[in-house]
């Protein structure tokens, strides 16, 4: 028995969005307004994800979980007041929250779901 894999937004070194068994990866999403405070590109970040996950017939209610990744733990709290406008009561994902060198030092913020269809 195979079990089929669909990939979408593929690019040279990974893909967007990966479904496979009813479950749905989302590569690193970060913000595109770089100039932007973590609060910003939180936002970005999560409005990103929505997009994404109703692209293939999920969302935020069906989180199964998220790492974020901060480049300076010290904007914590201002993650997390967006995040916790975000996410939905009695929905939250399993979370880990690391800090971390990103790719680009203007990235402030990454995050990485996985959820169900």
């Amino acid at each position: 028995m195979s079990t089929s894999i669909q990939r979408y937004h593929i690019g040279p070194r990974l893909a967007e969005i990966v479904v496979h068994n009813n479950t749905v990866y989302l590569a690193g999403q970060i913000a595109e307004s770089l100039d932007k405070d973590t609060r910003g590109q939180t936002e970005e970040v999560l409005a990103s994800i929505d997009r994404l996950l109703n692209e293939v017939g999920s969302d935020r209610q069906k989180l199964l979980s998220v790492t974020i990744y901060l480049a300076d733990m010290n904007d914590y709290d201002a993650m997390n007041e967006v995040w916790s406008a975000w996410v939905i009561k009695c929905h939250t994902p399993a979370r880990a929250t690391v800090e971390a060198r990103l790719a680009d030092p203007r990235y402030r913020v990454e995050m990485v779901v996985t959820a169900a269809l």
